[in-house]
């Protein structure tokens, strides 16, 4: 009998998983089959108790056999959300139509998807040459992760941030983006606490997974997070000025 666990074996195997993602990228345009309720759910509990997201990631594994959402409202509702988040600040410091069009397709795919397709592509590079733990017996099968999940897990991170840095920060702006220590201040602790709760989080995604060691990598940003920010008060860095001076010059 054919040992279960050889290369080809695998390889069958990991192919059979492939079709998921076309599955998840055609049920983008069909809004009957997306869970917006708990998308919602999600959503609030990552700013309030994220372990219990990933507690329930625990339960979609024993459900779906797989890590990943198989529903991309996640993605779809962040998405919405951003573009009106970014329309609010064109309205407030932009005077034409055509540059906040600009505006809100570069947000939209620079900050949101083509960062997160990268980073979730480091990730899943980096947990899967380096942090699994290697299998006790050659006839364990052997677990790795997936491309989606690590781009869920980047999702999750990245909520809280939207919360904080686009729509926080958009209340907060007409006093962020003056000169003076306040603001300078202020800036940078929103900008910290930002930060760092994006890298817990993903730590958080991470450590969820029993196949994985050395998870406590992800948290290691957060010390040069804190380390920074002190260096960019004293040096009269203020985030916000800078990122606002990106868009929208003009206005400032």
């Amino acid at each position: 009998m054919l040992p279960t666990n050889s290369s080809k074996g695998r390889t069958s195997s990991y192919a059979r998983q492939n079709p998921v993602f076309p599955q998840y990228i055609r049920r983008i345009v069909k809004w009957q089959q997306m869970d917006i309720e708990y998308t919602f759910w999600q959503m609030l509990n990552l700013c309030t108790s994220p372990k219990v997201v990933y507690q329930h990631t625990k339960y979609h594994k024993q459900t779906k056999n797989q890590w990943a959402r198989d529903d991309p409202a996640f993605v779809v509702i962040c998405s919405l959300l951003l573009i009106v988040a970014t329309l609010a600040y064109c309205a407030a410091y932009d005077h034409s139509a055509g540059h906040a069009v600009f505006v809100i397709i570069s947000v939209l795919l620079f900050h949101f998807l083509v960062a997160g397709a990268v980073l979730a592509t480091c990730c899943w590079f980096l947990t899967n040459n380096y942090l699994r733990e290697e299998a006790p017996s050659s006839h364990v099968v052997e677990q790795r992760v997936e491309w989606l999940y690590a781009f869920d897990v980047h999702c999750n991170s990245f909520f809280p941030v939207f919360i904080m840095l686009y729509v926080v920060h958009y209340f907060l702006s007409p006093i962020l983006v003056t000169h003076g220590f306040i603001p300078l201040l202020l800036s940078n602790l929103l900008f910290m606490i930002a930060a760092s709760y994006y890298h817990y989080l993903n730590f958080l995604g991470y450590d969820v997974l029993p196949f994985l060691e050395r998870t406590t990598l992800f948290l290691y940003p957060i010390g040069i997070v804190i380390v920074l920010s002190p260096i960019f008060i004293l040096s009269g860095f203020n985030p916000s000025r800078y990122f606002m001076n990106i868009y929208f010059s003009r206005a400032l």
